[in-house]
């Protein structure tokens, strides 16, 4: 049984071989060239959240134009987070402009009052001078006999009234300009309102974002649908993939190149594509990619002809009339001299 399965091994690993060497020519009569199959480079659309899968609007083999919508996921939950945060932001609009409007109107009332308090003070300060001055005066007449004594108790008591009439103002200013603290506190409630808003408006902005990924679109080109990886009513996490797409300008002839050629093929190296369906006509290609490992490689390397029997495989990207070529199609790729 084991001997079987050694034999089975090595016809498999054979065969493979014979298959690789098959697939490059050495026309020693013409230009040097090499067979391959021109394939496609495949690009996986993965979801960006969490969601279950609605629709997916495209099947296998399904042309896809560009910017088109491939997959809807459930988007109820991120839809009533977005109405919520977009409540949020009236609630906040109406709150600024509340308290807009209220700081507008403290601000001139307290101006106003101040401007009253300091015009009373300077109306107290007038009074206390004068009433100052008569006093003296009365003193001066009362002692050389030319006014009465009720004079001047009358001047010193209007002289009190003045100084304690002065105080009362002064304190009704000091009163009314401590009153700017509450300016401040209710500049400073503003601000945190705006600052709020703010924040909740990049939250807004990014509740968007994530909502525009509940759409899944194609690229910027139009392609072709290669395989569906998840269907309507499962559930799609950050990563999931949800179909790969062949993009049709990024196509390549996949070659095999034997360890003898290594020296005349190199990455970057201009090249010539012809197609069996289209013989004689050749467009622009270039080495793209030369594995670093050989394939195909015997199981034992132990003479130089088994050394020489290796292949590297090598892509040449296609660089003219991309649409036209299909994958699976055969070609040959000359090698410029």
């Amino acid at each position: 049984m084991r001997k079987g399965k050694e034999i089975a091994i090595a016809a498999v690993v054979l065969a493979a071989a014979a298959a690789a060497t098959a697939t490059y020519i050495r026309d020693r009569q013409g230009p040097h060239h090499y067979t391959g199959f021109v394939e496609g480079e495949e690009r996986i659309i993965r979801s960006e959240v969490s969601g279950r899968v609605v629709e997916l609007k495209y099947e296998e083999g399904d042309q896809v134009a560009a910017q088109e919508v491939i997959a809807v996921l459930d988007d109820r939950d991120v839809e009533a987070h977005l109405q919520s945060k977009g409540e949020e932001l009236a609630v906040l609009d109406a709150e600024i402009l509340t308290q807009s409007e209220r700081l507008a109107l403290v601000e001139r009332t307290w101006e106003r009052d101040v401007n009253v308090r300091r015009a009373e003070v300077r109306q107290a300060e007038a009074a206390v001078e004068l009433a100052e001055r008569t006093f003296a005066r009365e003193q001066e007449l009362e002692h050389t006999g030319a006014s009465t004594l009720q004079h001047l108790d009358d001047s010193r008591a209007l002289r009190d009234q003045s100084s304690s009439a002065l105080d009362r103002a002064r304190q009704m200013l000091a009163r009314a300009e401590a009153e700017e603290r509450t300016i401040a506190l209710a500049r400073h409630e503003l601000e945190t309102l705006r600052a709020r808003r703010s924040l909740a408006e990049a939250q807004l902005e990014e509740i968007k974002i994530t909502h525009s990924k509940y759409v899944v679109r194609s690229p910027g080109v139009a392609t072709v649908l290669q395989t569906q990886f998840i269907w309507a009513g499962e559930l799609a996490q950050p990563g999931t993939a949800i179909v790969s797409l062949l993009d049709p300008r990024d196509k390549y002839v996949q070659i095999y190149v034997p360890v003898a050629d290594l020296t005349r093929v190199r990455v970057g190296q201009a090249v010539e594509i012809e197609l069996d369906s289209r013989p004689g006509h050749r467009v622009a290609g270039e080495v793209s990619f030369i594995a670093d490992q050989a394939n195909f490689t015997p199981e034992k390397i132990e003479t130089r002809s088994d050394r020489m029997g290796q292949v590297y495989r090598a892509k040449v990207r296609i660089l003219d009339e991309v649409e036209r070529f299909q994958p699976g199609t055969e070609g040959n790729v000359y090698l410029k001299p």
